[in-house]
């Protein structure tokens, strides 16, 4: 793999994770899987707090700590935009200063195979936030 793929930001979130984890308590959870690769994760709203448990590969981890960071406090609107944007992202290459550290998942581009592990906890969060839950926006729970 690719030095542009696995930035050391990449490699440090996933190693060492931190908005992993079930919370004891929590309004909704999310889930989504990659049932061609096995990758599964959850995603919990709590508040403002976003956590998660993933249970793959070094990107999808990456992936997960990243959304978290940039979904805490954030309204519905703004995860909705937030995550097009990062769709953008991994699908183009094309960094966006908006999107701050998540910038260093640009080179999935490189790697279409490796796009789901990317989105995957971006559709967990989505799923979550159908489900009655927010990251963050007091109007809406």
């Amino acid at each position: 793999m690719s030095e542009a793929l696995y930035q050391s930001i990449v490699l440090d979130r996933s190693r060492h994770p931190h908005h992993a984890g079930r919370p004891a308590v929590f309004d909704v959870e999310g889930k989504s899987e990659n049932r061609m690769c096995g990758d599964m994760v959850s995603v919990f709203l709590s508040g403002a707090d976003v956590r998660h448990e993933a249970d793959g590969c070094a990107i999808l981890v990456a992936s997960a700590e990243l959304m978290c960071e940039a979904a805490t406090g954030k309204t519905d609107g703004e995860i909705a935009i937030l995550s097009d944007r990062f769709e953008h992202l991994v699908k183009t290459g094309q960094e966006n200063p908006e999107l701050g550290d998540l910038n260093a998942l640009a080179g999935i581009a490189q790697y279409p195979s490796r796009l789901r592990c990317a989105t995957l906890p971006w559709s967990a969060l989505r799923d979550a936030i159908a489900k009655g839950g927010s990251a963050g926006d007091t109007a809406n729970g």
